[in-house]
């Protein structure tokens, strides 16, 4: 069972940059797709960037040209670069597998990263 420690969230400006990182406790190469995901509260867990393991990225409408989702699969790591941050970014930031990694009948969840964005 791979575990994921996200980092790298904090209080920021709008206008502003965060890059966030998560670290594996085991190799990712034989995880097709890593992904980034939110939670704002109140609001149900979003995906927000995927990235296979060729370098192909998808991202959501929300932040398409905003965030870079990259993985560096020696480092076992996985990075979300976000920049030009609104308010509505504001959520706590999980990294997992796409579709999230099993444990037991539910889904593996870290313990994510806060990102705040003030206006």
């Amino acid at each position: 069972q791979v575990q994921l420690v996200e980092s790298g969230g904090g209080l920021v400006e709008a206008g502003g940059s965060l890059r966030l990182s998560c670290a594996a406790s085991r190799s990712i190469d034989s995880i097709l797709v890593m992904a980034w995901y939110r939670q704002a509260p109140g609001k149900q867990r979003e995906l927000v960037a995927r990235i296979r393991t060729g370098g192909m990225a998808n991202y959501a409408d929300s932040v398409r040209g905003r965030f870079t989702i990259s993985r560096d699969n020696a480092k076992k790591m996985v990075y979300l670069q976000m920049n030009n941050l609104k308010p509505e970014d504001t959520a706590v930031y999980y990294c997992n597998a796409d579709p999230p990694i099993p444990y037991g009948a539910e889904a593996y969840w870290g313990q994510g990263t806060q990102v705040t964005v003030s206006s």
